[in-house]
Parts: structure tokens; C-alpha cells; sequence
């Protein structure tokens, strides 16, 4: 029982003395968290495979490990990843910080949970990132905060992005086959169409027949200016959509769910805001 607690104790300590760890429950989040955290951190992300579904996630006993020895943990919250609540219920930490990016942005289950396409989700994490962080590692606070700044410097370009395209398109008609660009597409002021349809395919639901033969209506008829589709999850419906649209002359736009290998979170906003762009102006 003696030995079990030393060694306890001395996991704990070389836990201390070593790099805060930071889990992601999505690598958005988690580059997020690289940027801000300069090196200083171990920064783990958990759904980060471009080519995988992430509402078909299945976490391994792996994820468990990194959650139990974790320091910080980002979740998306609203019900996007639900999969988190019991892992952490299961491997208690205590001081462990679990940042939810809905809660931070009063979202809650039922809201549109894609929330790293709205604008306001990047500051707000990271200024809770930066407080946590500074809190955590005070040696290191100033590190912190200089890299938050200096992200939201970095991001500053796509918000004024975002801005200018909204000055360029508001009010235009579009649809989408799920609503992963949903919360962009509302901050560029686009109008968008087939909301029910979107719904029913995010939760995994058929959609009603009537919703179907609206969402072909749009297309065959060029009511709508560009198609966004999940470029993560098709299935065969959602290839017939992208095959009318195509032969209606109707630009479509792939986006994902999960940031791509290769680049960064502001990155990553750029080139989505390049295609829709391409796409409209079209």
C-alpha cells in the first residue's frame, strides 16, 4: 500500500515538472492550443484524420490515457463531441481545466455545433486559453499572452476577409448538403436554404421526401448561388445533389470538419473564405 502511494506521489512530481499537457478533443482546437502554448506544452489532438467521420468516432483506451494525464482539455461542446463526457467522468484529474468552446460562446446542444467557422469562436478560446495557461505555468504567462496576441494578429486578415465578402454577397441564396459552413455562411451574410434537409443528414435521419425534392427544385432551377457539401462524408444522395448541381451549372464547394495536415487554423479559414469566394463570384 506504502509503495503504491510513493509511486503515486512520484508520478504525480514528474508530472509537475514536466510540460503542461493539453488535449483536443478536435486538431482544430488543438492547433489552436500549439500556437498559443509556443512549445512550452505537449499538445495532443484527437479526432485529426481529414478522411474519417468524426460523428462515427470511437475513442480507444489510448484517448482515456491522454485524458487521465492531462492538464488542460478543449471540447467543442454541444453535443459535437459527446463521447468526452464520459471519458473524463471515467479519469478524475485533479486541477484539470476542461475548456467547452460552446459553453464559451453560450451555445448550447441543439445549435448548430460546426464552431469553428464562426468568428467568434477563435478570440474567445483563445483568450481563455491564454488565462488558463498563464495561470497553470506563471513563469511562462508572458509567453502566452504574446502568442495570443500574436494569433489574433494572425487571424485579424480573415475576419477583415470575412467582412469584405459579406459587404460583396450578402443576401445571396445558397444550400449545403450538411451545415459544417453554416455559422460562416451566416457571418457572410448568405442566405441559406434547405435548413431542415441539413439537419436530418447532420443527425444522421432520412430526409422527408419533401425536403429532397426542394433541395433538387434549388439546384435544377439556379435558385441557389453555390452547393457547400461535406467533403468528409458523402453518401449517395449527397453524390446525386453534387451531380445535379454540377449539370445545373451550380459551383459547388467542399468543405470538412476536421483542419487539414499541412496548414493552420488561419490558414484553413483563408482558403475556405478563397473557394466561397471563386464560388460566388462565378
Amino acid at each position: 500500500m506504502l509503495a503504491g502511494l510513493a509511486g503515486l506521489a512520484l508520478s504525480r512530481a514528474a508530472r509537475a515538472a514536466g510540460p503542461l499537457r493539453i488535449v483536443a478533443a478536435e486538431n482544430m482546437y488543438g492547433d489552436i492550443a500549439a500556437q498559443i502554448s509556443g512549445g512550452l506544452a505537449r499538445v495532443t489532438s484527437i479526432l485529426k484524420n481529414p478522411n474519417e467521420d468524426p460523428h462515427m468516432f470511437s475513442a480507444s483506451p489510448s484517448v482515456a490515457r491522454e485524458l487521465a494525464a492531462a492538464d488542460v482539455v478543449i471540447v467543442n461542446g454541444a453535443d459535437y463531441d459527446p463521447w468526452m463526457a464520459p471519458l473524463l467522468a471515467a479519469s478524475a484529474a485533479p486541477g484539470r481545466v476542461v475548456i467547452n468552446v460552446a459553453a464559451l460562446l453560450g451555445r448550447k446542444p441543439g445549435d448548430n455545433p460546426h464552431l469553428w467557422y464562426d468568428p467568434a469562436a477563435a478570440p474567445a478560446l483563445i483568450a481563455r486559453l491564454v488565462a488558463v495557461l498563464a495561470a497553470k505555468d506563471a513563469a511562462n504567462a508572458s509567453v502566452y499572452q504574446r502568442n495570443g496576441a500574436g494569433l489574433l494578429a494572425a487571424l485579424a486578415p480573415v475576419y477583415a476577409r470575412v467582412a469584405a465578402l459579406r459587404a460583396k454577397y450578402a443576401g445571396t441564396p445558397v444550400s449545403a448538403t450538411e451545415p459544417v459552413f453554416g455559422l460562416m455562411a451566416r457571418a457572410l451574410g448568405l442566405v441559406m436554404r434547405n435548413q431542415d434537409f441539413q439537419r436530418a443528414v447532420m443527425n444522421g435521419t432520412e430526409p422527408a421526401p419533401s425536403d429532397v425534392g426542394a433541395f433538387e427544385d434549388d439546384l435544377r432551377l439556379r435558385r441557389v448561388r453555390v452547393l457547400f457539401y461535406n467533403a468528409q462524408v458523402t453518401d449517395d444522395l449527397t453524390a446525386s445533389l453534387l451531380a445535379l448541381a454540377r449539370r445545373s451549372g451550380v459551383p459547388v464547394v467542399g468543405v470538412s470538419e476536421t483542419e487539414p495536415a499541412g496548414v493552420n487554423y488561419q490558414a484553413w479559414l483563408a482558403s475556405g473564405l478563397d473557394a466561397a469566394d471563386k464560388a460566388l463570384g462565378g
